[in-house]
C-alpha cells in the first residue's frame, strides 16, 4: 500500500457522505473565522474613532500678551478639536456634567480646559511668573481599557501642537529680545568706547596734574620758606617801625620849642643884622671921622675909641689893638696907618654885616620853615605810629598767612597725593573701559541678531527641536495589517488543532496492513496537511482579496503560510498520534504558549525571561517573525532560518507519527479498551 493510496482512502472516507463533506469545509473555514473575522473586525478601528463621542469643557477666560495681542487658545484648541472630526466631539457646559457623561458611557472621555489657560499659555513672557498650562482629560477603563492609550496620544498631539505654537511665540519673543539686547550690547560697546576714549583723555589729563600738583608742592614749598621770610622781615618792620615812631615821638618832643627857638634866633639875627649894618655905617663914618682928625690930636684918640667901645662900634679887643698900635707908634701915631687898619677892619665888618644880614634872612626863613618842619616832624609820628601799627598787623597778618602757607602745602601734598591716586586709576579706568569695549564688542558679536526669517526658522526649530525623520524599513499600510502576521499564523494552528476533532491521526486499516511503518505515518499526515493548505488557501485569499492585505511579497507569503500549515498540522498530528486524547491538551498548552511567546502584538523581548526560552524553542513566533519580513517588505536573509526550521519541525512531527505507528502497531488489551475513548 503506497502512501498516497493511505491517503487517499483516508480523504475518500472522510467525504463519503454530505454531513463529512461539510464538516471538511466547516474545519476548511475555522483559520477563516477566527484569523480574518478578527482581522476584520480590527482592521482599521483608527479611522472609525468619528463615532466615539467626547465632551469638551472651555473654561478658558482668554488673555492679553505683553504686546497686546489677545489669545483665546482655549477656544482654539477646542474648534480645531471640532473640526478636525477625529471624535465625535460635543462641547458641555461644566466638568461636571462632562465626568457625570463619561462615567454613564455617554462621553468616551472628557477633555476639560480651564479657566487659566491661555493665561498660563502667555505667562513664560514673565519670567518670574511662568506657570505650566493644564488641561485634564476624564477616562473610565469600564468604557475600554484601549480607549485611554487612544485618547492619551490624541491628548499628547494636542498638547504638542499647542506647545509648538506657544514655544514659537515664546522662542520669537526670546529672538527678538536677543536683538534688543544684541543692539543695546553694541550701543553699550559703543558707549564703552566712547568712556575708553574720555579714559584715555582723562588718563592724559590726570597725569598733567599730577605734574601740576608736584610743581604746586615745589611752589608751595617755596611759598612757606618766603612766608618765613616774610614773617621774619614782618616782624623785624614791626620792631623798626615801633622804634621810628618812638625815636619821632622824641624828635617831636625835643622840637616842640623849635618854632619859637627859630623865631628867637630870626629877631635876634636880623638884631645882629641891623647892628652890624648900623656898625658898618659907623666904621665908614669914622673912616671919614679918621680922615678929618688926620690932624687931630693923638690924645684925643684914646677918648674917641673909648667912645666907639661904649658907643659898640668897635669892641674892647679892637680898641686895644688902636691903642697898642698907636702906642707902638710913639706918642702921636700916625693917623695914616690908622686909617688903613679901620678901613680894612671896616672891610671886614661889611662883611660880616652883608653875612649877618644873610643869617639873618636864613633865620627869617629858618623861622618861617620851622612849623612846617614841625608840623611835618608830627605828621611823620603819626606815620610812624601808623606804620608800627599797620607793621604789627602786617606781621599778625603774615603769621597768618604762613599758617595759611603751611596749610596749603600740606594741602598741596594731598593734593599731590590725590592726584597721583587719580592718575593711577584713571590709568586702571583707561586699561578697564578699553578692556570693556573689547569685551562688550565681542559679547555683542556673539549675542545673536537675527533677521526676520532667520528668527523664524530658529523660532520653529527651538519650539520643535526634534524631528523624527521616520526612516522605516517595513511598514504596516494599516493597524490590521499589523495583527495579520500574528493572527494568520494563529489561526493556522488552530485550524490544525480542530482538524485533530474530527480527523483520525492514523487510521487503524492502515496500522492493521503490512505497510511500513514510516508509510503509514506519512499517509496519515498527508490528508491533514491537505485540509491544513486549503485553510491556509483559502485565509490568504479572505484576507488579501477581501481586507485589502497587500503583502510585499505575496508569493512569498503564501508560500511561508503554507509551509507553516505543513508544520503546524505534522506537529499536532504526531503529538497527537503518540500522546492519543492527552496529546490534544498538549497541543492546547503548546497554542496558550505560544500566544503568549510568540510576541504577537508587544516584541517578545518584553515578555517575562522565561518566555523567551518558549519563543526560540516553538514555531509560531519565528514564523511570525517571517510573516512581518514578507508583508511589510523587510530584509528576507531571515526566511531561509525559518524554512529550514518549519522544516526540521514538520520531520520531528513525523518522526512523533512514526513513533506512534510503531506504538500502536501492536494491539494490547488497553488497545481494545482504552481509558478515553478518541
Amino acid at each position: 500500500m503506497t502512501v498516497l493510496r493511505l491517503a487517499l482512502s483516508e480523504l475518500k472516507r472522510m467525504t463519503g457522505g454530505l454531513l463529512p463533506k461539510l464538516t471538511i469545509v466547516a474545519l476548511t473555514m475555522v483559520p477563516l473565522l477566527y484569523g480574518a473575522v478578527y482581522l476584520y473586525a480590527n482592521w482599521d478601528p483608527y479611522s472609525n474613532l468619528d463615532q466615539l463621542k467626547a465632551a469638551v469643557v472651555v473654561q478658558d477666560q482668554g488673555a492679553t500678551t505683553s504686546d497686546g495681542k489677545h489669545l483665546q487658545v482655549g477656544q482654539d484648541v477646542a474648534q480645531t478639536l471640532i473640526d478636525g472630526r477625529k471624535f465625535d466631539w460635543t462641547r458641555v457646559d461644566s466638568p461636571d456634567a462632562a465626568n457625570q457623561g463619561v462615567e454613564s458611557g455617554q462621553y468616551a472621555f472628557a477633555l476639560v480646559i480651564p479657566a487659566d489657560f491661555s493665561a498660563n499659555l502667555a505667562s513664560p513672557a514673565d519670567f518670574d511668573s511662568a506657570t505650566q498650562a493644564i488641561m485634564s482629560v476624564t477616562t473610565n477603563d469600564a468604557n475600554n481599557y484601549l480607549l485611554t492609550n487612544i485618547v492619551d496620544k490624541v491628548t499628547t498631539q494636542v498638547h504638542e501642537s499647542v506647545a509648538q505654537q506657544v514655544g514659537m511665540q515664546t522662542a520669537d519673543a526670546l529672538l527678538s529680545g536677543y536683538g534688543t539686547i544684541h543692539g543695546k550690547l553694541a550701543a553699550a560697546a559703543d558707549g564703552a568706547q566712547q568712556l575708553a576714549d574720555g579714559a584715555a583723555t582723562l588718563k592724559g589729563g590726570t597725569a598733567t596734574l599730577h605734574q601740576g600738583t608736584s610743581s604746586l608742592v615745589a611752589g608751595a614749598d617755596q611759598l612757606v620758606d618766603g612766608s618765613v621770610q616774610l614773617s621774619a622781615g614782618a616782624h623785624k618792620l614791626a620792631d623798626g617801625a615801633s622804634t621810628l615812631s618812638g625815636g619821632l615821638g622824641q624828635l617831636k618832643s625835643q622840637t616842640s620849642t623849635l618854632p619859637a627857638d627859630t623865631a628867637a634866633l630870626s629877631k635876634g639875627a636880623a638884631q645882629v643884622a641891623a647892628g652890624n649894618a648900623s656898625l658898618n655905617t659907623k666904621v665908614q663914618g669914622t673912616v671919614g671921622t679918621l680922615a678929618q682928625l688926620d690932624t687931630a690930636a693923638g690924645a684925643a684918640i684914646t677918648d674917641r675909641l673909648a667912645q666907639l667901645v661904649a658907643g659898640n662900634v668897635i669892641t674892647q679887643v679892637q680898641s686895644d689893638q688902636i691903642q697898642a698900635a698907636v702906642s707902638s707908634a710913639g706918642a702921636s701915631p700916625s693917623m695914616a696907618a690908622l686909617k688903613n687898619t679901620i678901613a680894612t677892619d671896616s672891610a671886614d665888618i661889611a662883611r660880616l654885616a652883608a653875612g649877618s644880614q644873610a643869617v639873618a634872612d636864613g633865620a627869617a626863613k629858618l623861622a618861617g620853615a620851622t612849623p612846617t618842619l614841625t608840623g611835618a616832624i608830627g605828621q611823620a609820628n603819626d606815620g610812624a605810629a601808623q606804620l608800627a601799627s599797620g607793621a604789627g598787623t602786617l606781621a599778625a597778618g603774615q603769621d597768618k598767612a604762613l599758617d595759611g602757607a603751611n596749610q596749603l602745602d600740606a594741602g598741596a601734598r594731598k593734593l599731590d597725593g590725590g592726584a597721583g591716586q587719580l592718575s593711577d586709576g584713571a590709568t586702571k579706568l583707561a586699561d578697564g573701559a578699553g578692556e570693556l569695549a573689547t569685551q562688550l564688542g565681542a559679547g555683542a558679536a556673539s549675542v545673536p541678531n537675527p533677521s526676520d526669517e532667520a528668527k523664524n526658522t530658529a523660532s520653529s526649530v527651538i519650539s520643535d527641536p526634534i524631528k523624527v525623520n521616520s526612516l522605516s524599513q517595513a511598514t504596516a499600510a494599516s493597524y490590521g495589517a499589523g495583527l495579520a502576521p500574528f493572527f494568520l499564523v494563529l489561526a493556522l494552528w488552530i485550524g490544525a488543532f480542530m482538524l485533530v476533532q474530527a480527523m483520525r491521526p492514523l487510521t487503524k486499516r492502515a496500522l492493521a496492513s503490512n505497510a511500513p511503518s514510516w508509510k503509514i505515518a506519512v499517509g496519515g499526515w498527508l490528508p491533514f496537511m491537505v485540509v491544513a493548505s486549503g485553510q491556509a488557501l483559502l485565509l490568504y485569499a479572505v484576507v488579501h482579496f477581501g481586507l485589502g492585505l497587500e503583502p510585499s511579497h505575496p508569493w512569498l507569503t503564501l508560500g511561508l503560510l503554507l509551509l507553516a500549515a505543513v508544520a503546524f498540522t505534522a506537529l499536532i498530528q504526531g503529538i497527537v498520534a503518540l500522546m492519543g486524547t492527552p496529546g490534544k491538551f498538549v497541543v492546547l498548552i503548546l497554542l496558550v504558549f505560544q500566544l503568549v511567546a510568540s510576541g504577537g502584538t508587544f516584541p517578545w523581548q518584553t515578555t517575562p525571561e522565561p518566555l523567551h526560552i518558549l519563543h526560540q524553542i516553538l514555531p509560531m513566533g519565528h514564523v511570525v517573525e517571517g510573516m512581518r519580513h514578507l508583508i511589510y517588505g523587510a530584509e528576507l536573509a531571515p526566511l531561509a532560518p525559518i524554512a529550514l526550521g518549519l522544516v526540521g519541525y514538520t520531520l520531528l512531527g513525523l518522526l512523533f507519527s512514526l513513533l506512534a505507528v510503531n506504538k500502536h502497531k501492536f494491539w494490547t488489551l488497553k488497545t481494545l479498551q482504552p481509558e478515553i475513548e478518541v
